[in-house]
Order: structure tokens, then C-alpha cells, then sequence
């Protein structure tokens, strides 16, 4: 079977020895949870971090944004250009994941609302309580305990998106438009190795009577790889309805 072009729009380039040398980057480690699965894809990596962009929507079959400690609310050299493709990829019904910095993106662009979240730094593994089934869900979930880091969040979903989860600390942490977007705010393709780091290196940010209960968090099993599975899903099935 010919296998699907995924075009995965990196958003982050870390260079830091501790992390950025010690660990794949973004798109590897999307591609590693990709390719730990029976269905496959053919990939093609964008530098949107250094802004690049695909210039024409049928380079690939579907597309992905990824994570990024940048954040949304700033603009950067790939903001504009960013903004335009994934309005692009709606009005085309082009297939659209994004996750976390990418989940942000995609309502921003959309005529959604992001803030700063007034507690701070949303950081461990929490459940991602299921609002609304799609036969993509496969294996069914009610609730998926999966990778957190994030400052920004979606206070307010664009018109005729559907909200498809919220975690504890998170309202809109997933949501869908017609048969073409999914997102998520959680990290599907973080590891427990590569959490750890990322949170050694950054706990600072995290207020000091917060950061026991996060380092707890991460004894939970996470279950990004269901997400990855149901991502797979909604990309075959969505490449069906184009």
C-alpha cells in the first residue's frame, strides 16, 4: 500500500546541550511514535522554525505542526506565513494535526482566542477527558493520560470547531473542525526520559510548592501512543472525505 506524505512543520530548534544534544528533535520524535505503528507514512520535514513553509498544499497528502517553547501570543518570522497555511489547509479541507504549540496555532488562526494561563506553567501527565467520540478513536477512550507542558492555553475554540477534550487544568485541550483538523494541547510524543530532562531544565519556572506534585505526576502511565494511533486514523480517514 502507498504509503501516506505527512509533511510535519517543525516549530522548534533547540540547541541546548542538555536537551537539544541529548534527545531527537520535535519531528523525530513525532516520526518514532509514527513509526512504532503497523501503518507508516513518507516524511517530509519543514523548517518552519527558520521559516519554511510548504508552498503548495498538495506537496503532501497531510500535514502536522509540532510544539515549541515559543509561544503563539509573540510574533515571529514564520508567524504571517504560518497563520496563512493553516487557513489555507481549512478552506481546502487539507488533513491538519496540531499539537501544543501547533494546537494553539491552529486556533489563532482560526479566529480562536489564546492566553496566558494566570496559574502559570500547566506541567505533568493528565487525563484528557473525552467529550466527544469520532470513529477515529480507535482504541476507545473515555479519558488519555498523556504528556503536559505548556503556559499558553485556548480560552475560546473558532467558530465551528467541536470541542473533543479538557484535562483538569486545561478546558480546551482538543478540538476538531468538520473532518480535517485535530488537535491537542498535550505532547503525544514525549518519552518519560525526554519529560524528565525538559523539566529538570526548566523547573524553575515552576512555582517550588508545585514541583513535588509534578515530578509525582510523572509515575502515572501516559498514554501518548493511543493518540498517535488515533492521529494515523483520523489522517486515513480524513484523506477519504478530501
Amino acid at each position: 500500500m502507498k504509503r501516506i506524505k505527512l509533511g510535519i512543520l517543525q516549530t522548534n530548534h533547540d540547541k541546548s546541550v542538555d536537551v537539544g544534544d541529548a534527545f531527537p528533535d520535535d519531528a523525530h520524535r513525532f516520526r518514532d511514535m509514527f513509526d512504532a505503528q503497523d501503518d507508516r507514512f513518507q516524511y517530509r520535514i519543514y523548517m518552519t522554525i527558520g521559516g519554511e513553509v510548504p508552498q503548495d498544499l498538495d506537496e503532501q497528502d497531510v500535514y502536522m505542526i509540532t510544539g515549541s517553547p515559543l509561544s503563539v501570543l509573540d510574533q515571529h518570522i514564520f508567524t504571517d506565513d504560518l497563520m496563512d497555511f493553516i487557513r489555507h489547509c481549512d478552506d481546502a479541507k487539507k488533513p491538519l494535526m496540531g499539537a501544543c504549540f501547533g494546537h494553539q496555532a491552529i486556533a489563532l488562526a482560526l479566529g480562536g482566542k489564546v492566553e496566558k494561563s494566570p496559574d502559570g506553567y500547566n506541567v505533568g501527565i493528565e487525563d484528557t477527558v473525552i467529550h466527544s467520540k469520532r470513529s477515529w478513536m480507535i482504541p476507545d477512550r473515555d479519558r488519555l493520560p498523556m504528556y503536559v507542558f505548556h503556559e499558553d492555553t485556548v480560552t475560546e475554540l473558532p467558530m465551528g470547531c467541536e470541542l473533543l477534550g479538557s484535562t483538569a487544568n486545561c478546558k480546551n485541550a482538543s478540538f476538531a473542525k468538520g473532518d480535517h483538523i485535530l488537535t491537542t494541547q498535550a505532547h503525544p510524543e514525549f518519552s518519560h526520559a525526554f519529560m524528565s530532562c525538559v523539566l529538570t531544565s526548566a523547573e524553575g519556572a515552576i512555582p517550588e510548592e508545585r514541583r513535588k506534585a509534578v515530578w509525582d505526576s510523572l509515575d502515572q502511565k501516559q498514554e501518548g501512543h493511543i493518540f498517535g494511533l488515533w492521529t494515523t486514523e483520523f489522517f486515513k480517514r480524513a484523506m477519504g472525505h478530501a
